[in-house]
């Protein structure tokens, strides 16, 4: 979801969240990144989150997502408060539903503010309070045949 534009070329800072999205299509770095320019701010901290191969100790073939209906209205919420709580010129987040192999993207925030400081403790409270209040749930599908759900919630 783009920002306004009180001007040709300039997004409002009325409303710093650009880019909210739960989707079943591949992330792009780019996109997220883009989403976050801002000519006010100094600082950009961007997180990836990818799928790994292991997780306590065992080996992960395979991993899906899923999400509850209400998980982007939720998203939202966890923005606004990051935003609300930061001096936040534009914040944006995405995360992956559907299945997913090893190394593929499964979430990217970023978030930009006027210094480096805020932005990196904006971009670690958005990245956290996802993973912990927006319902999105991870199936884990390990090589000995064992699999595992994890709650994002």
């Amino acid at each position: 979801m783009p920002g306004t534009y009180d001007h040709p070329g300039e997004l409002s800072a009325a409303d710093p969240i650009r880019l909210l999205a739960v989707r079943d299509t591949p992330l792009s770095l780019d996109e997220v990144f883009a989403a976050v320019g801002d000519p006010a701010a100094g600082g950009t901290a961007l997180f990836v989150g990818t799928v790994r191969n292991h997780d306590s100790g065992a080996d992960v073939d395979t991993l899906g997502y899923s999400a509850h209906p209400s998980a982007e209205a939720e998203l939202r919420g966890v923005a606004e408060k990051v935003a609300a709580d930061f001096p936040v010129r534009a914040l944006a987040a995405v995360h992956r539903v559907g299945d997913l192999t090893v190394g593929d993207l499964a979430v990217v925030v970023a978030v930009s503010c006027p210094h480096r400081a805020e932005a990196f403790a904006a971009c670690r409270r958005l990245i956290d309070d996802l993973k912990h209040e927006v319902p999105i749930w991870k199936h884990q599908r390990f090589s000995d045949g064992t699999e595992e759900w994890v709650g994002a919630c």
